[in-house]
């Protein structure tokens, strides 16, 4: 039988990935490069496949090597996770936790969340992250993140997933847009085109093309906007329409601007906020528990004030 891959072997591999530099790996592994060259080949021999192609001037991954790199950042994330279940087996809810948050939720629910957080569990930390979907659920695969605060639907295969509620899409326009103009607001096929978007990266993007139907949906002159401030300067300098989540309209985001938001009419197209960590997390009671206070702090309300008496 052969020899079992190591950690430490499975480590020069997935710093080797990242870098696909021999001299820049060993540096983040603080080895030297022949001692990450050596436990490199020692992973090959013990695996029988080949898993990196050189040459003088390059470092490649092999399409084997891809699928192993996968399955080795899955093996070290959840070896983590159990040192970080023996340290703290007997430190419930005393543990420092990496949160990460896409932009659409952040300014919105965290303001409310942490100080109840504080409250409740004095004794837990919890750092932030705000960031796209994609690239918190690679730092959270590489253990980089504890629970990621993100928006379904959203490809979240092999994750622990608690969603927390829904969050319905408003529709958002300058007050005399004849698609404020009705008792009950829909989205006519006629009206697609004069949505705007955020650029490529924003899951809100995909959710507002879902909630239209349309996947070839083009922002007016290729302009797309990389917030929400800035789409809805856009809106409100005349270029177009937007669909924006209900928490952010509550949230006072149209405080300050001409612009009115009402609620589409039922079925409303939402997405669902979510909760989200590896399967294999040691972090299991807080997870439970910052679910269940933000879904809680939800169903309490918000209190949207001036924001909402002007949307509605």
């Amino acid at each position: 039988m052969a020899n079992l891959p190591s950690l430490r072997q499975l480590s020069y591999f997935i710093a080797l990935a990242k870098e696909l530099n021999f001299t820049r790996a060993a540096e983040a592994c603080f080895v030297g490069q022949s001692t990450l060259s050596a436990g490199l080949k020692e992973l090959e021999d013990s695996l029988g496949v080949r898993l990196v192609e050189r040459d003088r001037q390059n470092v490649s991954i092999t399409l084997v090597g891809r699928e192993v790199l996968s399955r080795a950042r899955a093996i070290l994330a959840a070896s983590e996770d159990l040192l970080e279940f023996a340290d703290g087996a007997e430190k419930s809810m005393a543990a420092t936790i990496r949160l990460g948050v896409i932009p659409t939720i952040a300014p919105f629910l965290l303001p409310k969340v942490l100080p109840e957080i504080r409250t409740r569990f004095p004794d837990l930390k919890v750092t932030l992250r705000e960031d796209l979907t994609s690239n918190l659920l690679a730092r959270l695969a590489d253990h980089q993140l504890d629970f990621a605060l993100i928006a379904l639907p959203y490809k979240v295969d092999g994750l622990l997933v608690k969603e927390l509620f829904n969050d319905e899409f408003w529709l958002v326009a300058r007050e005399s847009d004849p698609a404020l103009q009705f008792k009950e607001v829909r989205l006519p096929a006629k009206m697609a085109g004069r949505l705007l978007l955020l650029e490529e990266g924003h899951c809100l993007r995909d959710h507002t093309l879902q909630a239209c139907k349309r996947s070839d949906i083009r922002n007016a002159e290729g302009m797309e906007a990389t917030s929400l401030l800035t789409l809805l300067q856009m809106v409100e300098s005349g270029m177009g329409i937007a669909l924006l989540p209900e928490m952010a309209v509550k949230g006072g985001l149209l405080n300050g601007t001409e612009l009115l938001a009402k609620p589409l009419a039922a079925p409303a197209p939402k997405r669902v906020v979510a909760l989200v960590a590896r399967s294999s997390t040691a972090r299991i009671e807080e997870f439970e528990a910052l679910s269940d206070c933000i879904r809680e702090r939800f169903d309490s309300g918000f209190g949207v004030g001036k924001a909402r008496r002007k949307a509605i």
